[in-house]
């Protein structure tokens, strides 16, 4: 992909190591050492993607941040941070900031989120509807999955795609929520026209309102000209709001106006104008909470939730892991020109085991590092366990009252216990080639005891030879 870049950073040694991690893509990259500086050079191009440091002489990044989007609001900015201003990199999210990535980093981390940034505004351009990607792509028998949990997923998606109906996705982050949406589109009579999708929580308010409607010139700060927005991009076809429950209740009532009229105001405009799409929707949070709190409009609400499907966490379909995890081995391959062809049966028992908060996402993200770290033509348990461990906890939040630290400390407590049973069990099936009642025998357990607690962990033993060697090749 093609785009230009600005790095801002006051640390030589980081500029340098951006421009060499990001020289294998087809970017023209400028870079300024100070926040004025940067501002000068907003001012002189055009930019696609800013990477921004937050601590910085004469300006900080948050000010930079803050004026680069009043000015420019379509330039993704990625900021960068030492650890101890993570808190203060979460609140640049608040300002209209992509993301953040914390010091120090690895390259394909950076290359991963530019990426990112890079496909974002593709699809907010329409270029994602123009480019029409071959619907041969979004057939059921192409979407990995083959689980009890899937084939009613894909009986649901065959009952509604035919029609025009509005219909809203429901998952975890991670589930593959988007790719039900394409699906949709690709196998109904719209598959022809553009298929629009705008992720809402990556937009402020304003923002979120001009990409969706359009704008015109003089309507707000950067707006020097008309812009077509997102329902009109999408005319004929079908756009996809993902992540529905993040939109401001202004923006809501908006929506609502459209849906019962199908016609719409550009930003700062008089004018109505009407187009003919198919909605669809997706939200891993809690609607029907959200309405009951006042924070979502009940008659919103019953408008998208016409024809609502569930897709399955990962956990809940692990059947379906070693098909996902060859398809995203052999796609990095292709994408690294890496010879990894197989994992070993050790770690396709941690792929199998492990509970996948992040769900399909977070195993892409793992099978993408373990190609890395590869050398060989297997991909071992020495190649996951350590990415594995590291990732983020994402289920326990911080309290807020004595009575919540209580709690905090009691989940922590157990969860901190079954994390220990859990490993306990998997090192001693390990140790003994994944033999059962060997791995009894080694711990002193009765046999009974040891597969009571693999009950308990969903712990499965998949074609693995005892004694088998799994450690990583040198």
């Amino acid at each position: 992909m093609s785009g230009r870049i600005l790095l801002v950073d006051d640390e030589e040694i980081v500029l340098r190591s951006c421009q060499r991690i990001l020289r294998g893509g087809d970017y023209e990259i400028d870079v300024a050492r100070d926040g004025l500086a940067a501002l000068e050079l907003v001012n002189e191009h055009e930019y696609d993607v800013m990477i921004l440091d937050i601590m910085m002489p004469r300006m900080d990044g948050i000010e930079v941040l803050r004026r680069v989007k009043e000015a420019r609001p379509e330039i993704d900015v990625i900021m960068i941070t030492g650890l101890h201003d993570i808190e203060t990199a979460v609140k640049a999210m608040k300002f209209g900031a992509l993301d953040y990535l914390p010091k120090p980093f690895e390259p394909e981390d950076l290359q991963l989120l530019v990426s990112k940034a890079f496909d974002r505004r593709a699809s907010l351009q329409g270029k994602a509807g123009s480019e029409q990607k071959s619907d041969k792509s979004y057939h059921f028998e192409n979407i990995i999955g083959s689980s009890a949990p899937m084939q009613r997923v894909y009986r649901l998606v065959a009952h509604c795609a035919p029609t025009n109906s509005t219909v809203m996705l429901r998952g975890e982050s991670g589930t593959g929520k988007e790719l039900g949406a394409r699906a949709i589109h690709y196998n109904c009579l719209r598959k022809d026209q553009p298929f629009v999708p705008v992720d809402c929580t990556s937009l402020s308010e304003n923002l979120l309102e001009s990409e969706l409607f359009g704008h015109v010139r003089g309507s707000f700060t950067g707006a020097v000209s008309n812009k077509k927005g997102l329902f009109e991009s999408a005319d004929g076809g079908t756009l996809f709001l993902d992540e529905i429950g993040n939109i401001s209740l202004s923006t809501q009532a908006k929506l609502l106006r459209f849906i019962e009229e199908r016609e719409f105001k550009a930003v700062g405009d008089t004018r109505v104008q009407k187009v003919d799409i198919r909605l669809v929707t997706a939200t891993n949070k809690d609607l029907e909470g959200m309405v009951a709190d006042g924070d979502f409009r009940d008659d919103l609400y019953y408008r998208i939730n016409i024809f609502p499907i569930e897709i399955p966490p990962l956990r809940e379909r692990r059947d379906d892991i070693p098909a996902l995890a060859m398809h995203f081995l052999n796609r990095f391959n292709e994408d690294m020109k890496h010879k990894a062809r197989e994992f070993s049966p050790g770690a396709m028992n941690l792929l199998m085991n492990h509970d996948w908060p992040g769900n399909v996402r977070e195993l892409e993200n793992v099978v993408q590092r373990a190609v890395i770290l590869a050398s060989g033509d297997v991909i071992r348990q020495g190649h996951l366990v350590n990415i594995i461990d590291m990732l983020p906890r994402v289920d326990l939040d911080v309290p807020r009252t004595s009575e919540e630290l209580k709690q905090f400390k009691k989940v922590a407590r157990q969860k901190s216990v079954e994390n220990v049973e859990k490993h306990f069990v998997l090192s001693a099936l390990k140790r003994n080639g994944w033999n059962v009642t060997r791995a009894a025998d080694e711990t002193g357990m009765q046999r009974s005891n040891l597969q009571a607690l693999m009950k308990k962990y969903d712990i499965r033993v998949r074609g693995i030879e005892p004694g088998y060697d799994d450690e990583p090749s040198e």
